[in-house]
């Protein structure tokens, strides 16, 4: 079950993007692949989404920080919320953009990154998003793409904790950083060879 503060950290959103629909009609969808300033980009240009946040989720500590996530030990996973209009943009495509941006096959790390906090998962909010969640799991088990099982949590959601600011948007902020470190990390060469080119 969505927080009550989720919902007033989507309407901000909403408000801060002077989006102008109607809020009630909005939904959220929280998902985990590795160091969340990689996962922020992929969605915030989908046609339908009307914010992302990068945050902390699926842990025990109140109110973490990020030095106390990365440390481990927090139990929460480097993650992003995308408030989306679902009447432009479905939660199954979300959940496809979310598989092809991480690697489903490799526990408790995501490329370079390893540890708990970088696992990959799906954070759902109620039956439906669970629903379609686990069916999109067993739809890619079932093409046999991959020799390996397919490791992605698909878990309900607990509190989400926004990041710090200056994490938020990293890629607009720090742009030279950010490339360096995608290239560093390997991400976008594993990518590849998970879902190739044309991912």
């Amino acid at each position: 079950m969505v927080r009550i503060w989720i919902a007033l950290l989507a309407l901000t959103a909403l408000q801060s993007a002077a989006w102008a629909g109607d809020p009630a009609k909005t939904e959220t969808a929280i998902f985990a692949g590795g160091c969340f300033w990689c996962m922020q980009p992929p969605f915030e240009q989908l046609k339908g989404v009307v914010s992302t946040t990068v945050g902390y989720t699926g842990g025990h500590t109140k109110n973490p920080t990020y030095e106390e996530v990365s440390a481990g030990g927090t139990g929460h996973a480097e993650s992003v919320l995308i408030v989306f209009d679902p009447q432009q943009i479905h939660y199954e495509d979300l959940l496809s953009v979310f598989w092809h941006n991480i690697d489903p096959l490799t526990p408790e790390a995501q490329f370079c990154d390893h540890g708990h906090q970088y696992r990959s998962a799906i954070f759902t909010q109620g039956d439906e998003q669970h629903r379609l969640a686990v069916a999109s799991k067993q739809k890619l088990e079932e093409s046999k793409r991959f020799p390996s099982p397919i490791v992605t949590e698909i878990v309900p959601a607990t509190e989400f904790y926004p990041a710090e600011e200056y994490h938020q948007k990293y890629h607009e902020k720090n742009p030279a950083r950010y490339e360096f470190y995608r290239w560093n990390c390997g991400r976008d060469k594993r990518l590849e060879e998970l879902w190739g080119k044309n991912r």
